[in-house]
């Protein structure tokens, strides 16, 4: 019975779907989408059109969405914070391979995140993804050494001068050009299809790679540190 209500709940989504999505030829851009399309490279310098309407036509959407993962982290924190009184599993540690091939691998992967939102405004790729490379490598560090720890007042030092950094260069480009996030003017645009392109568009992605990888990582931090064995018995001896 319930095998036959599944189906008959897919059906009824999929045609609710099917409506929604249209099915013909592609309509013409708007006007706004038109301005992107023809003006966004000579006004941004940037090779990935997406990563300019992101960070710059579109920057303040992108800081209520790095709010938002910020939020999400913070309340998942709460939930997962540590409690007394809670049997912990004492975990049987990795191997010595385990743990050496996941600290010869943590720098290359670390670098290769910070290569995709470095050159998010020339290829596909950005801030969030770089970002979540990033916490990937610190998982990596963290299921094969659970005995590792973060430096949380070094990664909640950077988060809060990336997110303070953020808003900064949005508030010059409202000095400079009159928009918050605004490209004009702020730095030199540079030579299209170059690092040193795109203004400031660069810098909004580093700083959002470096703040989701600092978050997801402080999650994953959390989410591990909530089964380990050692603070359950600090607590009961009375030391923090």
């Amino acid at each position: 019975m319930k095998q036959i209500f599944a189906i008959i709940l897919l059906l009824i989504m999929g045609w609710f779907l099917l409506g929604l999505v249209p099915l013909g030829q592609p309509t013409e851009p708007g006007v706004v989408a038109q301005h992107y399309i023809s003006q966004g490279v000579q006004e941004n310098r940037g090779a990935n059109l997406v990563t300019s309407v992101i960070v710059n036509y579109r920057g303040f959407d992108t800081l209520g969405e790095v709010t938002v993962l910020f939020l999400s982290v913070a309340g998942a924190g709460f939930v997962l914070r540590r409690r007394e009184g809670i049997e912990r599993r004492v975990n049987r540690p990795s191997s010595e391979i385990l743990q050496t091939g996941a600290r010869m691998l943590f720098a290359p992967i670390v670098i290769f995140g910070a290569y995709i939102f470095v050159h998010g405004h020339l290829s596909p790729g950005g801030g969030f993804q770089g970002g979540a490379v990033v916490a990937s490598a610190v998982m990596l560090l963290l299921l094969a050494d659970r005995g590792h720890h973060l430096p949380h007042g070094f990664m909640h030092w950077l988060e809060s001068m990336v997110g303070f950094t953020y808003v900064m260069v949005g508030l010059a480009g409202l000095v400079i050009a009159g928009s918050f996030l605004s490209n004009q003017g702020v730095l030199p645009l540079g030579t299209w299809n170059r690092l040193f392109s795109g203004g400031v568009i660069p810098i909004i992605y580093t700083l959002v790679g470096l703040k989701v990888g600092t978050e997801l990582s402080s999650l994953l931090d959390t989410m591990i540190d909530t089964g380990r064995p050692d603070h359950a018995d600090n607590s009961e001896g009375g030391t923090s």
